[in-house]
């Protein structure tokens, strides 16, 4: 929750992103990214439902934020399907209490691989559409209605470069779902703005493993000069959640330089 202390240009000392007090949905937070939005989430003060589609990969997440003093719940279910995600959220809602923030993370489904869309078979189309606009689209269905109704939620969308920059290197599907879950949030956004809810896209760059192996030949292309972390995009979430209450229906750039806006 953003601090209400009054800000004196050179004379007070402002704390920032706090979220003491509110509850967050992270999305695919068993590994990566998603596990670094969580984690940095929860050391802002918020309490974190851990949503993955592996329960071990979720525990672990949950386990890492107990033990850095924070607090986090776990809730292994498809974003894909909307009665899994309908249970799911109840549920977690019910141990925890409402839930504040969402965080659309997950988007990447296990049977990804590089091809080119002329050698897809229309089968193979499906997941990449599930996951990364159904799976928004699902998540938001289950929790907008409680923000409207408490005059206050922050909805984060993490996208990709890949949904708004053309790429010859066969993820066309894959950059569907993200394109769609992108202009979606921007209509969304409109629809919700006057009951206190925003609603924003991060667009990630090269992102690392999250493991610490070092791709410097990826880094190189960055022009900051380093690839992404869950940490750097779990900063900008904890900023639009805490302390962007004027900005929504807009796509932010979080890449190291790599595009420019």
């Amino acid at each position: 929750m953003a601090t209400s202390t009054t800000y004196v240009p050179g004379t007070t000392k402002v704390a920032m992103f706090e979220l003491e007090g509110r509850v967050a949905l992270v999305t695919g937070a068993g590994q990566g990214v998603g596990r670094g939005i969580a984690q940095v989430l929860a050391r802002q003060g918020a309490t974190v439902a851990v949503n993955d589609l592996e329960l071990e990969r979720a525990d672990a997440t949950a386990a890492l934020i107990a033990e850095a003093g924070g607090k986090a719940a776990v809730g292994a279910f498809d974003v894909g399907d909307i009665a899994a995600v309908t249970e799911g959220v109840a549920a977690l809602e019910a141990e925890l209490g409402p839930l504040d923030i969402l965080v659309n993370n997950a988007g990447i489904p296990p049977s990804m691989t590089t091809v080119q869309f002329r050698d897809m078979h229309p089968d193979a189309w499906r997941p990449y559409i599930d996951v990364n606009l159904y799976g928004v689209m699902n998540c938001v269905k289950a929790t907008v209605d409680g923000m409207c109704e408490r005059g206050w939620g922050r909805i984060v969308t993490i996208s990709s470069g890949a949904g708004t920059s053309g790429l010859n290197i066969g993820i066309s599907a894959y950059a569907a779902g993200k394109g769609g879950a992108l202009s979606f949030m921007r209509h969304l956004a409109m629809e919700v703005a006057q009951y206190g809810v925003t609603a924003n896209t991060l667009a990630l760059g090269l992102m690392g493993r999250g493991d610490g192996t070092p791709m410097p030949e990826l880094a190189r292309r960055v022009p900051l000069g380093r690839l992404g972390t869950g940490e750097d995009v779990g900063a900008a979430v904890a900023w639009l959640a805490a302390e962007g209450e004027w900005v929504t229906g807009q796509t932010i750039g979080l890449n190291g330089g790599s595009l420019t806006s």
